[in-house]
């Protein structure tokens, strides 16, 4: 029984991550018109809250591996049944979060509402490339103390950001930009080639724990420190990206 605890956490992980998409696709468009005849086209906050639910799911992740390692409950199972929780929390809400935003920039424009749901679908890249990883990853022994391809719960993370900064920035270049549906293409680009790559990762995994090998991470967290505390939920990203430039220097 002790031996399926860290598989509890792991179907918590799934639970989450099935709130959240429940969330996103029950948000819908809200449209208005002002006096001037202008149309407005806006999408509710349930989407923060899906948000919020990946970060949750994001926690738990973590704590699945770190109850496994300390009940030594490893297991094939727990390593597969992780996979397949982590594709759903962190690669379909995701991808599901990238789906409304651009439904959300087509529908602002002329005649957006009318757009052919084809040119919605790239969103759907993301969950893709991240089941690909995750099947990668599960089959390679190479990858014990360092990752091959940014890891799919940073990438959900990452685009779980967005739809914070989009209601709780204050800068309105942000907000304009996550209105921009190739900012959203160029996301589903950018986070789907990361994931599937063989660029060399950090991992919090070490051989032999020493300055030098934490040197990265403390700077990862100085930096979101900072930025968080000046431009709130950019951080995120501005972590992200440090993450991923620190791992090509810092080369394991």
């Amino acid at each position: 029984m002790i031996k399926q605890i860290p598989n509890l956490f792991t179907l918590l992980n799934l639970f989450f991550g099935c709130i959240a998409i429940v969330l996103i696709v029950q948000t819908g468009l809200i449209i208005s018109v002002d006096a001037n005849g202008q149309q407005t086209i806006e999408i509710p906050q349930k989407i923060y809250w899906a948000s919020v639910f990946i970060g949750i799911a994001a926690v738990v992740d973590f704590f699945d591996g770190f109850v496994a390692r300390l009940l030594k409950a490893s297991s094939e199972m727990g390593k597969q049944l992780d996979s397949l929780a982590d594709v759903v929390s962190f690669g379909v809400a995701p991808g599901m979060i990238v789906f409304e935003f651009l439904r959300r920039s087509y529908a602002s424009e002329q005649n957006g509402l009318d757009i052919n749901t084809l040119y919605l679908l790239p969103a759907f890249i993301i969950p893709c490339a991240g089941a690909y990883r995750l099947a990668r990853f599960n089959i390679d022994t190479e990858q014990s103390y360092g990752f091959k391809g940014v890891p799919i719960p940073a990438a959900g993370l990452l685009v779980a950001s967005f739809p914070l900064m989009y209601w709780y920035s204050n800068n309105e270049w942000i907000v304009n930009l996550l209105q921009n549906k190739w900012f959203w293409y160029a996301i589903i680009i950018a986070v789907s080639y990361l994931m599937v790559c063989t660029l060399p990762m950090m991992a919090m995994k070490f051989k032999n724990p020493n300055f030098k090998s934490l040197l990265p991470f403390i700077i990862i967290a100085a930096i979101t420190i900072v930025t968080a505390i000046i431009f709130g939920w950019l951080a995120v990203p501005v972590a992200f990206l440090a993450y991923v430039i620190l791992s090509l220097v810092f080369k394991q």
